[in-house]
């Protein structure tokens, strides 16, 4: 017997009447307005007539270039998790607070993918995948929109494993680029996509918080392996930070051009740089997850030991 094709949210047949528009999560409508009211556009509010590449060696740029083009494929893919989420906030008739921020990050996303293309246009010419192709295996996508389609899982387990463990981890990453970058333009873009990246945070923080206490022992144990699989199977295997990933040619190729990037003060940073704002973001995480009952694990890295 041939076996049934297995479901997902967009097979169930829609019940979007009655809508409900009044706010349900305060906090979150909160973030959709904030949002809404700080738009800001990457061809007209970066300010790219101060990016002087006759200061950069050819190395320097090629390097920046690999940087900001790796930074494009991450946003790429979180353009497309909007969506996803959307259909699910949609079939499950979820607040519509959700429905409302969830526009918005789709923007948000948008403007940053086209701020870190941009900046790899201007630094020479932005590249569309990477020079060795077993590195994609590192920057492909964590399987966010699988999971958020996906009716046997929760999705609290999606929000908390994308936003309250990844988009956290990339937040930290940001807010130390503002602090080693020395090029104005890369300051300007990092410093633009943090302010969004903030709010992206606090929405899924406030959205745990709003279901956490009415979930189930069972559920909170498939949240809790959500986060552990983010964390260990993508953040560690060099999703946002190259460093990272498995060593072999490929990772060691992308690890120089994130060192000839921060070198240059265009935007990147290094392994020595990074691996305190890593292993406190997850301490972080961990210590704010206990009080739900996920008790995230130890981690174990070759580069940082023990965290």
């Amino acid at each position: 017997m041939a076996q049934a094709a297995e479901l997902t949210i967009i097979d169930r047949p829609e019940q979007r009447f009655p809508l409900k528009l009044a706010p349900q999560i305060p906090q979150i409508r909160g973030l959709f307005h904030a949002s809404a009211q700080n738009q800001w556009d990457p061809k007209t509010d970066i300010d790219w007539d101060l990016l002087d590449i006759s200061k950069y060696s050819d190395e320097q740029l090629m390097g920046a270039r690999e940087y900001w083009s790796r930074r494009a494929w991450a946003e790429y893919g979180a353009i497309s998790e909007s969506p996803a989420l959307q259909i699910r906030f949609c079939q499950d008739r979820l607040e519509p607070d959700l429905q409302l921020y969830f526009t918005i990050r789709s923007q948000e996303e948008s403007r940053h993918a086209e701020a870190c293309y941009l900046m790899a246009e201007k630094l020479g010419g932005y590249i569309e995948e990477p020079f060795v192709n077993v590195y994609q295996s590192s920057v492909a996508t964590h399987g966010v929109r699988k999971m958020a389609l996906d009716p046997s899982l929760p999705l609290e387990a999606t929000i908390a494993a994308l936003v309250c463990g990844a988009e956290e981890i990339a937040f930290d990453v940001f807010k130390h680029l503002v602090d080693v970058a020395t090029n104005p333009v890369a300051i300007q873009i990092v410093k633009s996509v943090m302010r969004d990246e903030v709010r992206h945070c606090a929405f899924g923080w406030a959205y745990m918080e709003h279901r956490i206490k009415d979930m189930t022992d069972a559920e909170i144990k498939v949240v809790e392996e959500a986060v552990i699989i983010m964390i260990r199977d993508v953040e560690m295997n060099g999703y946002h930070s190259a460093w990272l990933a498995p060593d072999n040619p490929a990772s060691a190729q992308e690890v120089r051009a994130d060192r000839l990037t921060y070198e240059a003060g265009l935007g990147a940073t290094v392994e020595e740089e990074e691996i305190p704002i890593f292993v406190g973001t997850v301490q972080r995480i961990r210590q704010r997850m206990q009080p739900w009952g996920v008790e995230l694990p130890i981690f174990t890295h070759p580069k940082i030991g023990d965290f």
